[in-house]
């Protein structure tokens, strides 16, 4: 016997049995973007792997160690893509979007990351975003901490905190950089190996440590938002302002950097503690020196992602139920004459009752092994088509989830009966 095909570690399957969970969340989140005017885009899960190296940064974990990579034939490197928005920015700059007017877009779709997998991060994950461009001030960054909470509220989400927190202006950070190094220069025995090579690299990353050995470290050294400009410190408290204003509860995390390197200002996220350690859900921020950086003209830009696969273990983790109940007959019929009548009859109901599940058995069997078949899918109706009802133009219904009596009627009946009982 031949090795059974498996799927790569890390790279799930979407069963039937979960898919109307990830449809009803999905939906969920595409119409509430709508409402707030986000338009949807689509970007190739592979792009030149400048495009992610200009963007995220070279020394990077995610350019590092974690992006699949390969050589094309003509010696270009190819990576599938680690996240939403450096794609979404080449898409601006190459269109040159953002010159007709705010662009406010959102994506989905999957991502990809070497990593070693664990329950809440996957070497292939989804994720959706929502992006603005052109807009600089923090009324912007409101939107979309407004758009998210809202969410929350829609599908009753608990026990998330908003953490948020500003990174400065690009001259604001360069000069606090020097401070951040001077001060894990004194500390460098209590560093870690990523440490070490973050302090010549990025700083920054050290305050995004998950290493609880260099918590105390981290918590002692020189906060960011102690040195900020007039006009970073003017852009937080606006922001501030906005969130105060719609009654949002938030918690500045002056450790807060975000693991990218083209933040600035504005970054935030939405942690829960139901999930272990991969605790975050949301996470975005500012980004303004991007499309300047990547080849564009200067533009202003804010944007977050949402981690698919973690918001639904926390649905799950919370016995959240998204799937609304949806009416659904299943057509039993026996008999050559009685099978080619239930598909015409189905593709009638189909039409009549756009809303209502309809299952046509396609096997041929028995009325009983059909009736078992009904029950295991949970049918609210059993719709039977036997030789009597045939002959009389008819049709039989029979509740199955409750107790009321089988009535036989014609298929106009059937359908105004159907109508009042969806």
């Amino acid at each position: 016997m031949s090795k059974k095909i498996q799927a790569i570690r890390g790279m799930n399957d979407l069963l039937p049995k979960n898919s109307a969970l990830w449809l009803s969340l999905e939906k969920t989140i595409f119409d509430l973007f709508i409402t707030y005017g986000y338009q949807n885009i689509r970007t190739p899960i592979v792009e030149k792997t400048d495009t992610f190296c200009r963007a995220i940064g070279g020394d990077t974990d995610i350019v590092e160690k974690e992006m699949y990579s390969w050589k094309e034939a003509s010696g270009e490197s190819l990576s599938l893509r680690p996240e939403g928005t450096a794609g979404c920015v080449r898409m601006m700059i190459e269109h040159n979007l953002p010159r007709e007017s705010i662009q406010k877009v959102f994506y989905q779709g999957a991502m990809f990351r070497h990593e070693r997998p664990q329950k809440g991060r996957y070497r292939q994950f989804h994720q959706v975003g929502l992006e603005i461009f052109g807009v600089f001030n923090a009324k912007a960054d409101a939107e979309l901490i407004i758009i998210i909470h809202t969410l929350w509220q829609i599908i009753g989400l608990k026990n998330i905190v908003l953490e948020i927190n500003t990174l400065g202006s690009n001259e604001v950070r360069n000069a606090y950089r020097k401070v951040l190094v001077a001060y894990f220069n004194q500390h460098k025995n209590q560093l870690n190996e990523d440490g070490l090579k973050q302090l010549k690299t990025n700083p920054f990353r050290i305050l995004d440590s998950k290493n609880k050995a260099m918590y105390s470290l981290i918590s002692d050294a020189p906060k960011l938002i102690d040195y900020l400009d007039k006009k970073s410190t003017k852009h937080f408290e606006q922001f501030k302002s906005y969130l105060d204003a719609l009654n949002i509860t938030y918690v500045i995390n002056t450790s807060l950097v975000r693991g990218l390197d083209y933040y600035n200002r504005t970054v935030f996220e939405w942690t829960t503690t139901d999930l272990g350690t991969q605790s975050t859900i949301c996470a975005g921020g500012r980004y303004d020196g991007l499309i300047e950086k990547m080849g564009g003209m200067p533009t202003p830009a804010v944007g977050l992602a949402i981690g698919l696969e973690r918001l639904v273990l926390l649905l799950e983790a919370q016995n959240l139920i998204l799937t609304k109940s949806i009416l659904s007959i299943c057509l039993i019929a026996f008999g050559k004459k009685e099978q080619i009548k239930s598909i015409q009859i189905a593709n009638t109901l189909h039409d009549e009752l756009p809303n209502i599940i309809i299952y046509n058995d396609l096997t041929l069997g028995s009325f009983k092994s059909q009736f078992e078949k009904a029950d295991k899918i949970k049918a609210n109706f059993a719709l039977i088509l036997g030789e009597q009802e045939l002959n009389n133009n008819q049709i039989s219904i029979k509740p199955l989830r409750n107790q009321g009596k089988q009535q036989t009627m014609n298929l106009e009946e059937a359908i105004k009966y159907f109508k009042e009982n969806q």
